[in-house]
């Protein structure tokens, strides 16, 4: 039957009501998912915990980049040092973190290898997501100038007549895996390693003699160097270092193997939203790309890297097996 116009303007005002109705239920409906969204990040400061002392090389790190970074992030970053146990403890407070991008790991390469040692308290693979593979240094032999010895082999010959310890930053640090494998694999000597809570102890006890020689990752005892209050011996790189040309390398000295590097890389706690790794990984390469903070990384012996997540997951898989097959040579036992 046909709809008079009477009855057709009757049932207007009806359908309104029902698609304003419909409406307020859809928004009833959507009002909890828009409301659980997570708010952007970063809303507050982000805490960087560099597992070390201050003065080694992920705190030099962290105190050149921190600035910058907060600018790109519109968030401070506070860096908290929390040295002990080779980097253990710090690394372990960042894998039991929130994963919310609040709490950041900028650590060494000893991340690598303590993830060979069940005591570690966390594994590399499960409990982190690699961010960024920032910088690399060499290691370098180091010895006091009361020590005679100018070059490699007198160092090595007047240290095995003494028998004397070796400093280190820690307990398998790549500096001192160096060490071990220089000293007591390759020349058997069989010295005793000293360790410090991190590279700036053991430079400050290289300082005052005791014990008069070490090894450290090269950026720590590089003012020192520069001063002629510490000699470098030797560096673990594959070419000679542009800050210290007249170092020979190891592999110079007749040591092929031996190119050992102490990297430092940022990480996250696994579960980490992948939004907020890109976030940050994007806000590094901004970084590393300054002008003048690539000065200032370079100019304390850093070579910039600046590799994104994927790369930098496959890179720290490779340390894990590389340093794991030495510490299960040399014997070493975690802290």
């Amino acid at each position: 039957m046909p709809v008079s116009p009477l009855m057709s303007r009757s049932r207007q005002p009806r359908r309104r009501v029902a698609a304003a109705v419909l409406l307020a239920l859809a928004g009833a409906a959507l009002a909890p998912v828009a409301l659980a969204q997570p708010a952007a990040w970063p809303s507050k400061p982000v805490k960087v915990i560099v597992p070390f002392a201050p003065g080694g090389p992920p705190d030099v790190v962290a105190r050149l980049v921190a600035p910058k970074l907060g600018e790109l992030l519109g968030q401070p970053i506070v860096i908290d040092n929390r040295g002990g146990a080779g980097g253990n403890i710090g690394t372990q407070a960042v894998a039991k973190s929130p994963a919310d991008g609040y709490t950041v790991l900028m650590t060494s390469s000893a991340f690598a290898v303590n993830a060979n040692f069940p005591e570690s308290g966390y594994s590399a693979e499960k409990d982190f997501v690699a961010v960024n593979l920032v910088a690399q240094q060499p290691n370098v032999i180091l010895a006091h100038p009361s020590v005679p010895a100018k070059t490699l082999p007198e160092l090595l010959a007047y240290a095995k007549d003494r028998k004397l310890a070796f400093a280190t930053p820690g307990s398998g640090t790549t500096p001192h895996l160096t060490g071990e494998n220089l000293f007591n694999v390759v020349s058997k000597l069989g010295l005793p390693a000293a360790h410090f809570r991190g590279a700036g102890p053991a430079v400050a006890a290289l300082l005052g003699g005791e014990p008069p020689i070490g090894s450290a990752a090269l950026a720590a005892p590089m003012q020192n160097i520069k001063a002629g209050k510490l000699h470098a011996i030797a560096v673990s790189s594959a070419k000679r270092q542009p800050l210290l040309p007249d170092v020979p390398t190891l592999a110079e000295l007749g040591y092929p193997d031996m190119l050992d590097y102490t990297w430092v890389g940022v990480f996250v706690p696994a579960g980490t939203p992948p939004a907020i790794v890109t976030r940050l990984d994007d806000a590094l390469q901004r970084v590393l790309k300054d002008p003048e903070i690539r000065q200032r990384i370079q100019a304390v012996a850093f070579e910039i890297v600046g590799d994104p997540p994927a790369r930098t997951t496959e890179y720290v898989k490779a340390e894990v097996v590389r340093w794991g097959n030495l510490v299960h040579k040399i014997g070493i036992k975690p802290e």
